[in-house]
């Protein structure tokens, strides 16, 4: 038996990918914009370095919230 989303989710959905796509044309606005100003390789590399480290230190963070509330390392103690 599957499930259909609610009209909540798909209204938060499209509002997220709404919003996601105003972000996108902005910066692509912004970026073409900017004239006179060339990036070399070793700028577009330092760039996907920081995106990736960006993206590693997120995901294992919101991994380490995910495995510390399944296994209860959340809870309150009991007092001991």
């Amino acid at each position: 038996m599957t499930s259909s989303p609610n009209r909540q989710t798909v209204i938060a959905v499209a509002v997220s990918l709404a919003l996601v796509a105003a972000v996108i044309a902005v910066s692509a606005y912004l970026w073409d914009s900017i004239s006179g100003v060339e990036m070399g390789a070793a700028g577009w590399i330092a760039m996907l370095l920081g995106v990736l480290a960006t993206l590693a230190l997120g995901i294992g963070l919101m991994s380490l919230v995910f495995i510390s509330a399944r296994h209860g390392y959340d809870e309150h103690g009991d007092g001991r």
